[in-house]
Order: C-alpha cells, then structure tokens, then sequence
C-alpha cells in the first residue's frame, strides 16, 4: 500500500502495548518507544516484555509474507513463545517449552471450578500439531470457509490447546497477523479492538470451546477487522491533518531538515537527534538545527532534561494515535486554538 502509515512500526508497538495489557502486563506506549529510542537496558521487565512481543512481530510478519502458510510450524509457535516469554522474571517454565503440568481457566485456582480444561499435558504435542495443521491452511478449510472463519477458528484451537504454562494469549494474537501475512494480505492489528471489548471476547472464545458455538467468535473477529479499519482510518486522517496544522504554524523552507522531519514524526513520534539524523540522512548541526525549529514551533518536546542523550516527543501525534480505541481524536487546535499560534516576527526595518 502507497500509505506508509497502514503498515508502520507504530501500529505493531501499539498492538505490543494492547496484547500485553489484556494479559495484565502493564505498559504504555510512550515508555516502550522511549526503550527503544534510547537503548535502555535498565528499563523494567514489564517494558521488556512489550518490546519484545513489537521485536517478534517486526522478525516474523516479513517471514510470513515471503513463506506463505509454510510458516506455520511447531517450532514457529515455540519461537513465538521464547520470543515474549524470555524477559518475565514470573514465568516458572523454559520459554518455548511445551507445558508439562495440567492447568485450568477459571475457578479462582481450584479446578474443580474451572471453565475450560485443556488437554493434559500428555496430548499437548497431538493437539497443537492438529492446530498447526490447520494454520497451514492445506485441507479443505481452504476452499469451504472464508478467511475471517478460519482466523476465529485457528484462534479458539490455539487458546483451548494452551499448549504453554502462561503467555498463550499473547501467542494466540500473534498468529492474527501472521495468518493475514501469509494470505497476502496487509497485516491489521487486532490487540486494541479486543483491549476496548474483553468482556465479549472471552464470552465468545467460551461459546466455541464449551458448546461448540462458533457464531459468536467469527462474529467478533468480523467485528474487529472492520472495526480496525475504521479506527485506522480515523487515525490516518488525523494525522494528517495534524501535518497541515503543524505547517501552519511557522514558514517552513521547502526541502528544509524540519519540513521534512514532519513526514518521519508520525511513525517515530518519540525520537531522539542521532535517529532522526538517520531517518534523514544530515549531519548533527542539520539536525540540532531542525529540532530547534520544531521545538518553537511547539511540534517537539524535550522531555529528559539532559544536556546529551536527550528524547523528543511529538505529544500532539502520540495523543492520537494512543487514544484509546473508539474515541475520536482531538486535534490540538480543537482544545486550544490559541496555544501554538507563533508571535508574528519583526521586520528588519534597516
């Protein structure tokens, strides 16, 4: 696709952020993308944890696009695991190590009260290949049920496996994209969607793998690539206009470093001076002298404090696109029309 917004970086570490949280991982965008622009090793497992599951999707989605629905193998779904797994202090098993104790949902850890028992442990191996097999898309799911069906389906097995001790949920939407990307199509990022509609979510997984009700769970997969769309529609036309407010707000050189930094802010909407010297290909003093511009134009932030290593943020464009999902975002001027007007400059009268 032409727009280089529908398939931007931005969109996998916002689904990162969603995916985990569903999970009770506690993360936010902001911090993730602050990780990542300054290499902070430091940063807490949880952060960790979120980079990681961004950096699995930034390596697996191109494989998937070039493979086809050959990637879908026993050892992908291991590497998924290891790949979101390895950062959690928590975890009590090897990341991408099969289950070897039987486990439960629900019933508050007595299982005599549980919702869903997955397979024992014993018929783990079984059932995920089962699984995998049908990810790979060669019997005749291929010619009797739409692609949307076949993503729900895929799903629910995967969850009702629950092939690893914990982390499943995050592997399970994993597979969302990688499935898109296998058919050739642009990858949508669900997490956001299913954040905003836990309750229904859970209701309509428990449909499929109590009753075998698979209406609610197509339904709701239907629902969330639809309304993906939509969300991402908005967002895009929101950044766009935010691109023509910021414009307006100072007399920009045609072809300067800061006009053209305009057009990297929103997949890079925290940044510092080194990466967007990269993005732009200038040297240092090119680059201090288009964050100044900016950063008077009230575009960008500095947020550290420090004399080096300091991190810009575009807040204006990170308000946007981490909104939680359904609400309309607010452009700048909409909350204060006033706030970023510039003082008119004075004439030179000599």
């Amino acid at each position: 696709m032409k727009d280089p917004y529908i398939a931007s970086r931005i969109l996998t570490r916002r689904e990162a952020v969603s995916s985990s949280s569903i999970e009770g991982t506690q993360s936010t965008l902001d911090e993730l993308l602050s990780i990542e622009e300054t290499g902070n090793d430091d940063a807490r497992d949880i952060a960790r944890q979120v980079r990681n599951y961004a950096l699995a999707l930034d390596g697996f989605i191109p494989v998937a696009a070039k493979d086809g629905y050959g990637v879908f193998t026993m050892d992908l779904i291991k590497d998924l695991h290891r790949a979101v797994m390895k950062d959690d202090p928590d975890y009590q098993d090897v990341p991408g190590e099969l289950r070897r104790r039987v486990v439960w949902i629900g019933g508050k850890g007595d299982i005599a009260y549980s919702s869903l028992n997955p397979p024992p442990p014993v018929d783990v191996p079984d059932c995920l290949a089962q699984t995998v097999d049908y990810l790979r898309n060669e019997g005749m799911q291929q010619v009797t049920q739409g692609f949307i069906t076949r993503m729900a389906i895929a799903h629910t097995h995967f969850e009702a496996v629950h092939p690893f001790r914990d982390g499943n949920g995050r592997v399970g939407r994993l597979l969302l994209p990688l499935m898109m990307a296998a058919e050739k199509h642009v990858p949508l990022y669900l997490s956001p969607y299913i954040e905003s509609k836990k309750g229904t979510y859970y209701d309509s997984l428990k449909d499929a793998q109590q009753r075998l009700d698979w209406q609610p769970i197509i339904t709701f997969m239907a629902d969330a690539v639809s309304g993906t769309v939509d969300e991402l529609i908005r967002t895009r036309e929101a950044l766009t206009k935010l691109s023509e407010l910021w414009r307006e707000r100072r007399k920009f050189r045609k072809g300067s470093a800061a006009m053209r930094a305009l057009d990297e802010l929103h997949n890079y909407p925290v940044v510092t001076a080194k990466r967007l010297g990269e993005l732009l290909q200038i040297s240092p003093p090119q680059v201090h002298q288009a964050i100044a511009q900016l950063e008077e134009a009230g575009i960008l932030e500095e947020r550290t404090g420090y004399a080096r290593n300091r991190v810009y943020a575009a807040s204006e464009a990170l308000s946007i696109i981490n909104r939680p999902y359904g609400e309309e975002p607010l452009l700048p001027e909409q909350a204060d029309p006033t706030r970023y007007r510039l003082a008119p400059r004075r004439r030179d009268r000599s």
